[in-house]
C-alpha cells in the first residue's frame, strides 16, 4: 500500500513515521508513506496557500490551487482520496478495514477555518475521527494511517487485530500478565488452567459484559444493522 498525505506543516510527521509500528512497517516495506508540503505547489511567489473568504468572517481558509495541483500530481487510477474533516463520515473499525484493502491513499489536511468549498470536490470520502474540532487535519490524517497500517498483513499478527476493540461490534475483554497477584488483585483462575475452551468462553462472555457497560450503543448499533 502507498499512502501519501498532503499537509502545510510536514515537520507534524517525523515522531510518527520514525517511531514504532509504523516504523516498522516502512522498514520492512509493507507500507510507502510519503508526506507532501502543499506549499510547495502554490503559485504565489511567497508560498501562500490561505486566504480570508469571501463574504467575511474570521480565519483563514486554504485556497483550491495548491491542492488541486498537488492531487494532480501525485494521484492514480487507483488512488481513493481522503478529506479530514469534522463534518465527515465517522471513523469506525469498519472503514479502517476497508481503506485497508486500497492500493493507493491520498489524505488531505485541512487548517485554520477550513477548506474553499471547491476542494470537497477531490475527495472520495471525507472523514471525522470525533465530534470536535482540532487546529488541523495532521493528527486525525494520523490516527487513520496508524489504524490501516497495522491492518496490513505482516505488519503485525493477525490474531492481534481479530481480537481488537470493536470488531463484532464489541470492546475487547480484560487481559493479565505478572504477578498472579498485585496488591491484593488476582488473575482470574480461568486464564490459569490452560483449558482453551473455558478461556475462550470467559473471554466472550467479558467481552460482552464490559460492552454493555461502557458502550451499550455498539450492540444497539448491531441490533440496527
Amino acid at each position: 500500500m502507498k499512502i501519501d498525505i498532503l499537509t502545510i506543516f510536514p515537520e507534524m510527521f517525523d515522531g510518527f513515521l520514525k517511531t514504532s509500528i509504523i516504523k516498522r512497517a516502512l522498514d520492512n516495506n509493507k507500507v510507502e508513506i510519503k508526506i507532501h508540503d502543499i506549499r510547495n505547489y502554490s503559485k504565489d511567489p511567497h508560498k501562500k496557500v490561505d486566504d480570508y473568504g469571501y463574504g467575511g468572517g474570521r480565519g483563514m481558509v486554504l485556497m483550491p490551487q495548491p491542492i488541486f495541483d498537488a492531487v494532480d500530481d501525485i494521484k492514480t487510477d487507483s488512488s481513493k482520496i481522503i478529506l479530514m474533516t469534522p463534518q465527515g463520515k465517522p471513523y469506525k473499525q469498519s472503514v479502517a478495514y476497508d481503506l485497508s484493502k486500497e492500493k493507493h491513499l491520498i489524505l488531505i489536511c485541512g487548517h485554520y477555518e477550513g477548506f474553499d468549498e471547491r476542494i470537497r470536490t477531490l475527495a472520495d470520502i471525507e472523514i471525522s475521527i470525533g465530534d470536535y474540532v482540532l487546529t488541523g487535519g495532521e493528527l486525525p490524517s494520523m490516527v487513520i494511517t496508524d489504524s490501516i497500517v497495522r491492518l496490513l498483513d505482516g505488519v503485525i499478527e493477525e490474531e492481534s487485530h481479530i481480537n481488537d476493540s470493536f470488531n463484532n461490534n464489541l470492546l475487547d475483554y480484560p487481559v493479565y500478565t505478572k504477578p498472579v497477584e498485585y496488591r491484593g488483585m488476582k488473575v482470574p483462575e480461568v486464564l490459569l488452567s490452560g483449558h482453551h475452551a473455558k478461556i475462550k468462553k470467559y473471554r466472550e462472555e467479558e467481552a460482552l459484559k464490559k460492552t454493555k457497560n461502557r458502550r451499550p450503543d455498539l450492540l444497539e448499533g448491531e441490533t440496527n444493522e
